[in-house]
């Protein structure tokens, strides 16, 4: 028996390399509205939600945000992406093992469908491969630490969610992971991955060592 039968992917960190942009745009624009924070900070507070929990969360830190901010934000960080978005290096390569194995898998994220049809776009295989399986918790409704969104992927992937893997790179998305049931297998491509142990993920640092992780 293999040891799971779907799994379930977050987006932005697991298939497209598209933190860095996001947060270089995000602190020069926090920094114009007056909160300064470094990288390592942007990165405890925000990976993982949405922008409209950054908004929030930002101004409670002192940023002066206007009201449409989030909606101007998003236009700028898509308009970014799309100058270039990589894939994170050896995804290509899990899905082929997926593939090779006949093991079903679907993407559930916080962006919206609109940042993943920029960002993936970009790599018409990867795309195509995801076709009609790309699901977003902002369109649903019930974005992560919920666990809704994994367990509509799971359905849209008709497999029990106990049978399923998440693959993560955030905190929140591992507490959404263990919500819904799922294991789930925290990336992390620089530091210890402590975070992510620390909500009960299994931590790996090279996305080449995932498929044996998952027993492929």
């Amino acid at each position: 028996m293999r040891r799971f039968d779907a799994i379930i992917l977050d987006c932005d960190g697991v298939l497209v390399d598209s933190e860095p942009i996001a947060f270089d745009l995000l602190a020069d624009d926090l920094a114009r509205h007056g909160l300064v924070l470094t990288h390592d900070r942007l990165e405890h507070d925000f990976l993982g939600g949405t922008m409209y929990d950054v908004f929030a969360r930002a101004r409670t830190q002192g940023a002066t945000l206007p009201d449409g901010w989030v909606a101007d934000f998003y236009e700028r960080l898509y308009a970014r992406l799309a100058e270039g978005t990589p894939l994170v290096p050896g995804v290509a390569g899990v899905l082929d093992a997926l593939d090779a194995a006949g093991i079903p898998y679907a993407v559930g994220s916080n962006g919206s469908d609109r940042k993943m049809q920029v960002t993936l776009g970009q790599h018409p295989d990867i795309l195509a491969r995801l076709h009609g399986r790309l699901f977003s918790g902002q369109t649903l409704g019930t974005p992560k630490p919920a666990p809704d969104l994994y367990l509509h992927a799971a359905a849209a992937l008709d497999t029990a969610p106990g049978r399923c893997a998440v693959i993560e790179d955030s905190p929140t998305g591992c507490r959404a992971a263990r919500a819904a049931g799922m294991a789930c297998f925290g990336f992390s491509a620089s530091g210890d991955g402590a975070r992510l142990a620390a909500v009960g993920a299994t931590v790996f640092h090279r996305m080449a060592d995932l498929p044996a992780l998952l027993g492929l």
